[in-house]
């Protein structure tokens, strides 16, 4: 599965991890990335970004408790007036992307939902933490990696197969889920210290065993969706 990533400038970090199952390895590998980080960019500076709506494949976490509640005590913890905290109903694993929503009708999307499930993978369980970031968020490092990447491949080519024009590749894929992101430019330093002193809890459990089809936007410095549809990951051994 290693074989699949690639070196790639745009993504966060640049290089994958060397193991993308060993969940220490993994956190090691995102908090080195982070501390490397001299500024912290504006996050909401997305020349790609056009305003409009996207359809993307998300894990969507709403009846994880203990997630929401370390995730608000984190925010807490790091409150700035220079980062927008993601709201308790909108923490994500964002997959990829579908298409924008222009480009899709109500029955592209069906099919593409119908080819998804078809060929969905098991359910599989993941670790949610340390609080690690990027150049312009705070985000949770996630593990084991193989799943996830074999889910994002699988969504990718059902994209492919029902005529989707999709997103970026799974070459590119860094998996992770954010708690807050920068609007600001400014030197990463005291971010860099705040989440330093926050990495100390155990990771948290969570099962997934559902992908979710959502429609995507930005309301101010917030990003929000519709659930379109789901498919669920088979429970077979």
């Amino acid at each position: 599965m290693s074989a699949i990533l690639r070196r790639d400038q745009r993504a966060f970090p640049p290089d994958p991890p060397r193991d993308l199952v060993d969940p220490h390895a993994i956190a090691a590998h995102d908090w080195a990335a982070f501390q490397a980080v001299s500024h912290m960019s504006n996050h909401w500076d997305r020349p790609g970004w056009n305003g409009g709506r996207a359809y993307y494949w998300m894990l969507t976490f709403p009846d994880e408790r203990a997630l929401i509640n370390d995730a608000r005590a984190c925010q807490d913890a790091v409150a700035d007036p220079a980062l927008d905290l993601v709201p308790s109903d909108g923490l994500h694993i964002t997959l990829n992307k579908v298409a924008d929503s222009a480009a899709m009708s109500e029955r592209d999307l069906a099919r593409v939902v119908q080819v998804a499930q078809d060929m969905a993978p098991k359910a599989f369980d993941l670790q949610v933490g340390p609080l690690a970031g990027s150049r312009g968020a705070l985000r949770y490092s996630v593990a084991p990696w193989n799943p996830l990447i074999g889910l994002h491949a699988m969504l990718a080519r059902a994209g492919a197969l029902a005529g989707a024009p999709g997103g970026r590749s799974t070459e590119s894929f860094r998996p992770h889920l954010g708690i807050a992101y920068s609007n600001t430019n400014r030197p990463a330093d005291s971010v860099i210290g705040q989440v330093a002193a926050l990495r100390g809890q155990p990771a948290l459990p969570v099962h997934v065993s559902h992908a979710d089809l959502v429609e995507l936007r930005r309301e101010n410095a917030t990003y929000r969706w519709d659930v379109i549809s789901a498919i669920t990951l088979s429970h077979g051994n």
